[in-house]
C-alpha cells in the first residue's frame, strides 16, 4: 500500500519508498565496510522491523545470519507505556558474536536502553544499533545509535512497519498519522 490508497488518514507524506530504498543502499554499504569477515547476527525487533531487517539484508553483500526478538512498550496506544516486556527471546547465543540490532524506531529511548542492556549481558564481541528512524525530539535516554536511516518529528507516524494498532506496517511510505484517526 502506498500513501495515494490512504490520503485521509495522514496529514503529510515524509519519506517516501523511494528516499527509504536510497537512504538503505547507503547504510547497507557502510555495514558491509564495517563489519567485512565478521558474519555479523542482526537482531530484528519485531513486529516494527519486518521491513527493515528485509531490505536492509538485501542490500548487503557480506554473509550474516538473523534471528528476531519482540519486546513491547506499547500496547494499542500511542505512546510508550514505559513497562516493557520480551514476549519473543533470541534463538541464538551471543556470546563473542558481532550483533548489530535492527530496529524501526527510536522514540523515547527507554525500551531500547532496556534491550541494549539485556543484549549487552549475553556478552557480545561487539553490539550496534541500526535504526530506520528516530524522533530525537521525544529521547529521554541517551543511546548511542551507529546507523539511522532518518530524523522524524515528535509527532504519530505510520510506515513502512511502524503502525498505529496493528494497521499501516505495509504502508511503503512513511507519513504523518491524520489525528481524527486515534482521537
Amino acid at each position: 500500500m502506498d500513501s495515494a490508497d490512504i490520503t485521509a488518514d495522514l496529514s503529510e507524506v515524509l519519506y517516501t519508498k523511494a528516499d527509504i530504498e536510497t537512504r538503505l543502499a547507503e547504510i547497507g554499504a557502510q555495514v558491509d565496510r564495517d563489519y567485512a569477515g565478521k558474519n555479523p547476527l542482526l537482531v530484528g525487533v519485531l513486529n516494527g522491523a519486518v521491513m527493515v531487517m528485509a531490505d536492509l539484508s538485501r542490500t548487503l553483500h557480506i554473509d550474516c545470519a538473523m534471528d528476531w526478538m519482540a519486546i513491547s512498550s506499547y500496547g494499542m496506544g500511542t505512546q510508550s507505556s514505559g513497562v516493557v516486556r520480551i514476549l519473543k527471546d533470541l534463538s541464538t547465543d551471543l556470546e563473542g558474536r558481532h550483533v548489530l540490532v535492527v530496529e524501526d524506531i527510536i522514540d523515547t529511548g527507554l525500551t531500547l536502553t532496556y534491550l541494549m542492556q539485556n543484549l549487552a549481558s549475553r556478552n557480545p564481541a561487539s553490539l550496534e544499533i541500526m535504526a530506520m528512524f528516530r524522533k530525537p525530539d521525544a529521547m529521554k535516554a541517551e543511546i548511542d545509535v551507529k546507523y539511522i536511516g532518518f530524523d522524524l518529528p515528535n509527532q504519530f507516524v505510520v510506515g513502512y512497519g511502524l503502525d498505529y494498532a496493528g494497521r499501516y506496517r505495509n504502508l511503503t511510505d512513511v507519513g504523518i498519522l491524520a489525528p481524527h484517526v486515534y482521537s
